[in-house]
């Protein structure tokens, strides 16, 4: 019997409304193509504490004004087990570049993917099963998106 436990990532998750429709902060790496902001829960690390720790590190949003565990599911795409945490934030830019230190270094471009649209082939498959996830639990659990 194979005792070992998926890892475990947490994503905070930011949503805005912009001109009648709901967009959720994601971004292109340069590397690895479009994302959303997600990361590593470290050993004794709770949930929504490291939520704002990746978001900071990867988007440089370092003031979350309010949040929400809205959920979580295992991702069999990368065998991992996900925390998704509605993050309030202030109004942020419709796009711009962050520095990542992650992996050596990288530039992030953010940027607002309407909530309702469909990801294209840019979008990693894990990404792509975390926006569905989020689509169908965010706008069932979040009366004031829907």
């Amino acid at each position: 019997m194979n005792s070992r436990k998926p890892p475990v990532k947490v994503c905070p998750v930011v949503i805005r409304k912009r001109n009648d429709t709901f967009e959720i902060l994601a971004f292109r790496h340069p590397l690895a193509g479009t994302q959303l902001v997600k990361g590593t829960l470290e050993p004794n690390e709770d949930i929504i504490p490291a939520a704002y720790r990746e978001l900071w590190e990867e988007s440089g949003i370092n003031e979350v004004t309010n949040s929400k565990y809205l959920g979580s599911c295992y991702m069999p795409a990368k065998d991992q087990f996900w925390h998704f945490i509605l993050c309030h934030v202030a109004p942020q830019p419709n796009h711009w570049n962050h520095y990542c230190l992650d992996d050596g270094g990288h530039d992030f471009a953010f940027f607002w993917h309407p909530l309702d649209q469909a990801a294209d082939n840019s979008w990693h498959p894990v990404f792509i099963q975390a926006l569905s996830w989020i689509r169908q639990h965010i706008l069932a659990t979040e009366p004031e998106l829907s």
